[in-house]
């Protein structure tokens, strides 16, 4: 009973993490679909830095990219990283996708260069990367681990190469900034696992 129980919660969690990557993908290409049709209309809610104005985009700007293989880019590391975040729970995803935009898009707003009109969804990417590859070992859970573990191994070169200020064309500063963002939001948002809170209370038992 107990172990049908958990497979039935384990595979409603996957369906609902995996619905939800894929709205999320879809939404950004009916985005860009509409923003072709409009002549690159919403290419004005990428981030402008240090302009007052421009603080209203921090958030479209995580949505906005500049053509469709831009998009098709992002599209497949933001489905699966955000669908291995989500596995976590959708609440804890959702929390962490908020703080990495919203601190990805200030982090962009202050440091970008002069002129240029940052957009794209590469930002959240890197701070999803952070958050799965941190979490496991923040809340010491040994699954996590392991897939943080294969996560950085697969896609930590790739990672490390969008570090780099020497791609033309390409925010490393937003990258960057959403990365640290990720790290932030594993420590901020980490699960106390229930074996690590019964030898706290265990703690504070024999102390009394």
């Amino acid at each position: 009973m107990a172990n049908g129980t958990g497979a039935v919660r384990t595979t409603g969690r996957a369906m609902a993490a995996g619905q939800l990557m894929v709205g999320w993908v879809a939404l950004l290409w009916l985005l860009e679909a509409v923003d072709a049709a409009s002549g690159h209309a919403l290419d004005s809610f990428g981030i402008q830095p240090r302009d007052p104005s421009e603080l209203v985009d921090v958030v479209p700007a995580s949505f906005i990219h500049f053509g469709f293989g831009h998009v098709a880019a992002n599209s497949i590391p933001l489905l699966v990283l955000g669908f291995i975040a989500a596995l976590s729970g959708i609440r804890r995803f959702l929390l962490a996708s908020a703080l990495i935009v919203v601190a990805d898009g200030l982090g962009v707003w202050l440091v970008a260069p002069a002129h240029s009109n940052t957009a794209g969804a590469s930002g959240l990417i890197f701070g999803l990367f952070g958050f799965v590859v941190l979490s496991g070992f923040v809340e010491r859970r040994p699954l996590g681990i392991v897939v943080g573990v294969l996560v950085a191994a697969y896609w930590g070169t790739t990672f490390l190469a969008g570090l780099s200020p020497t791609n033309d064309g390409v925010s490393w500063q937003g990258h960057l900034i959403g990365l640290v963002a990720g790290v932030a939001a594993a420590f901020v948002l980490r699960r106390t696992s229930p074996g690590s809170e019964r030898v706290r209370q265990g703690r504070r038992g024999t102390a009394l």
